[in-house]
């Protein structure tokens, strides 16, 4: 089989499942993407924006076009900003308060999805070891039915089928 059949195949067993959730993952990210509000997409608009290469090469190339204007260094223009170059100073802080509040505002968004997610994780997990537990017991009642000695000890085995305390270890995790 070549690797354009074994492409074309159709994905079975972990494979498939691994695609399933990467699909959803997708889905979900799509979902919160196109709940975003308008000032969340503006947010997001402009710190994409400012963090591009591009706009960093504009600044560049307008900081020293100002700079050349105002040290007097472009003949027949005349400079409007002499140094300290006050206006410059504004403008940039002016410009730097406002990018920083959108950063803050997509830095905000993206810490609230975050969450989501470890919210969504630890669901999942508590979810994981409750079937787990279940497991254990089977495996444990199937083991003393076919008479199994085992290499865990009945002590290990019985602490690992208790049902795990959420509440006392998010207590020790706190301290």
């Amino acid at each position: 089989m070549t690797s354009v059949d074994r492409d074309r195949a159709p994905r079975t067993g972990a494979i498939q499942a691994v695609e399933e959730n990467v699909e959803k993952i997708k889905e979900w990210d799509r979902a919160l993407l196109l709940r975003r509000s308008w000032s969340q997409r503006l947010s997001d608009r402009i710190t994409n924006i400012a963090a591009s290469g591009g706009s960093m090469l504009a600044h560049a190339i307008w900081f020293t076009a100002w700079i050349l204007i105002n040290t007097d260094r472009i003949p027949g223009v005349t400079p409007f900003d002499p140094f300290p170059f006050q206006l410059l100073t504004m403008i940039v802080s002016l410009e730097a308060i406002f990018l920083a509040l959108f950063v803050l505002a997509t830095q905000n968004r993206l810490g609230k999805q975050a969450d989501l997610r470890a919210n969504l994780d630890l669901q999942i997990d508590l979810l994981v070891e409750r079937e787990m537990t279940a497991v254990l017991q089977l495996l444990k009642d199937i083991a003393t039915h076919l008479n199994v000695d085992t290499h865990v000890t009945s002590d290990k085995l019985s602490d690992l089928i208790k049902k795990t305390d959420v509440t006392r270890l998010a207590d020790e995790v706190d301290r």
